[in-house]
């Protein structure tokens, strides 16, 4: 059974914290996939955590572009939006099995392309109804590497 925990993220502030936790854990050939509405702040926590890898670069959603690079401490981030790809054949036609090993790879609307990542960090953050701002984050392990992690942020 893959290691889930979900954590409660009251405003913005408290998903810059968890960017921050996450941060020192990647490296390079690691994949977290993102989930959740239009709007709940997928491209936040992302920028949250390039900024939190000692990264300068500007973040934007890469929705038009599909994918965007980022230069950072522990070496190249990939981020990507796979909202308007058509699947997994479309998302290896960009070239991650060969970028991805080398980079850390972060994918917006990554359930849709879950298939070419066997072993990553799924992260659904939802809309907290009663409170406009907060949000709930749920944090689930596809593989062993990332059970520790999810344990000590879900702790």
């Amino acid at each position: 059974m893959a290691a889930s925990g979900t954590l409660a993220c009251d405003d913005v502030a408290a998903v810059g914290t968890l960017a921050a936790r996450l941060a020192p854990h990647l490296k390079a050939g690691d994949a977290v996939l993102f989930e959740g509405p239009i709007g709940v702040g997928k491209t936040h926590l992302i920028r949250a955590l390039v900024t939190n890898l000692e990264s300068a670069d500007a973040v934007t959603s890469p929705t038009y572009t599909i994918m965007h690079v980022y230069e950072t401490g522990p070496g190249q981030v990939l981020h990507l939006d796979a909202y308007r790809l058509s699947g997994v054949d479309e998302y290896r036609d960009l070239g991650i099995e060969d970028l991805a090993p080398e980079a850390i790879t972060l994918v917006e609307w990554g359930d849709q392309v879950a298939a070419a990542h066997p072993e990553h960090l799924h992260v659904r953050i939802s809309h907290v109804p009663a409170d406009e701002g907060a949000r709930t984050v749920t944090l689930t392990a596809v593989g062993a590497r990332w059970d520790a992690v999810v344990a000590e942020l879900a702790g």
